[in-house]
């Protein structure tokens, strides 16, 4: 752990690097010609963009694929616990030594990047080496200039449920600007893959996408179904069964059910996909924490949940699951300054009987404490703050029987991962 953290603060503190984002194809397209264009060696290339479900997509088209005895690369952001799970080579994530020695070949090559795009070279540098069959890649905040929008013929590219994040990137603060930024960049040349939305978002993508010559499959080629106790996956040809005791909302089964979709289009058998589902879990999306060193210290009444969801379509699903949660619920809440702290937790009125606010171990941008309980108490929740999660769970843990949700940020999900 302490190696990961040691690779970030060497990005962090590299003169030629930098932290904040800049939206520009021009320094990273240099890089990868002086490394000989190694991203063109990238076959099967899928793309994951949008604004929430990327990971979650991606993770489970992964696993279908992997049950179908192929290989994936794959290159996710963030990272929760260390910084080697951004790079999945085939079988196994890469090593701390090649991140450092990668970091120093780029170095050399003396083109300042942001530490996105030193990331990205770094997948790409690796993944180049790797003969697997499908490379699977996770935007960062947009699409049109993002560091990963460098594949000339991707395979497919997923589009995954669009709403007001990353506005903060954007001269033009609008869901339209949102929109266009993320699908009006796509490729004419792949098969494009659009997740459930609101019907004013599809619209507006079907919109931007109305000259786009690629083969566009929109949500309405599936559905969710429920049916008495349990979920099903419906197509046209198909119903699965989604037997998961791990994927606990309706926003992530529909993420799910997007990559099964794709799976099937993958020539995948359906078999081999609903032997898999029961296997899947997404770790720090509603995961439940149940054994490890903080939840050995909780009394056998407390339940602990642990979400990093941060905007507010995700609050409103999260909201959802909640509703159907008897216990009492408290929540540990933290998040990034880059955040709309309100608009979140706006969302949780009514189901949460106690927050504690924290700020996040090793974030410089992450809110305070105090800013938090601001917003919180002007939505006139009961809120106390604490200076670390230790002490937010002291706070709250008692014999009651009860729900703790630590909330708003990946960051302090994996934090308290790492602890447990």
């Amino acid at each position: 752990m302490s190696q990961s953290i040691s690779l970030y603060k060497q990005l962090a503190n590299h003169k030629l690097f930098n932290k904040t984002i800049n939206f520009d194809l021009k320094r990273i397209k240099l890089v990868l010609k002086k490394l000989g264009h190694p991203e063109r060696k990238l076959n099967n290339v899928i793309n994951f963009l949008g604004s929430s479900g990327k990971y979650t997509t991606l993770y489970s088209l992964k696993s279908f694929i992997e049950a179908n005895n192929q290989t994936v690369s794959s290159y996710i952001s963030p990272s929760l616990r260390d910084i080697k799970e951004r790079f999945w080579m085939g079988n196994r994530f890469l090593t701390h030594q090649e991140i450092g020695q990668s970091i120093k070949l780029i170095a050399k090559l003396k083109v300042p990047l942001t530490i996105f795009e030193v990331l990205t070279v770094i997948y790409i540098i690796h993944a180049s080496r790797q003969n697997t069959d499908y490379h699977l890649v996770e935007a960062g905040a947009l699409f049109a200039k993002d560091s990963t929008n460098v594949f000339d013929f991707p395979l497919a590219q997923v589009v995954v449920n669009i709403n007001k994040q990353h506005l903060n990137f954007l001269k033009k603060k609008t869901l339209n600007e949102v929109i266009y930024q993320k699908v009006g960049f796509l490729s004419n040349f792949t098969q494009i893959y659009v997740g459930k939305q609101t019907s004013n978002v599809l619209t507006r993508i079907k919109k931007n996408l109305k000259k786009n010559k690629s083969k566009i499959n929109y949500p309405n080629a599936w559905k969710l179904i429920k049916k008495k106790n349990y979920y099903l996956y419906q197509d046209k040809k198909n119903k699965i069964k989604l037997d998961s005791k791990n994927i606990h909302s309706k926003g992530l089964l529909e993420n799910l059910c997007h990559a099964i979709k794709i799976a099937l289009d993958l020539k995948i058998n359906r078999k081999i996909i609903e032997k898999t589902i029961p296997n899947i879990s997404f770790e720090g999306r509603l995961q439940y924490l149940k054994n490890g060193k903080i939840k050995n210290k909780l009394h056998t009444n407390e339940k602990i949940m642990l979400d990093g969801a941060h905007s507010e379509t995700d609050a409103k699903n999260l909201a959802n699951y909640l509703r159907n949660i008897k216990e009492p619920k408290y929540a540990v809440w933290a998040m990034m300054k880059n955040k709309e702290p309100d608009l979140f937790i706006k969302q949780l009125k009514g189901i949460l009987r106690k927050i504690v606010t924290i700020p996040i171990e090793n974030e410089k941008n992450c809110m305070s404490a105090k800013d938090l309980e601001i917003v919180a108490k002007k939505n006139q929740f009961n809120v106390d703050k604490a200076n670390n999660f230790n002490e937010a769970i002291k706070k709250l843990t008692s014999k009651d029987k009860k729900l703790i949700i630590c909330i708003g940020s990946l960051y302090n999900v994996g934090n308290i991962l790492n602890k447990n």
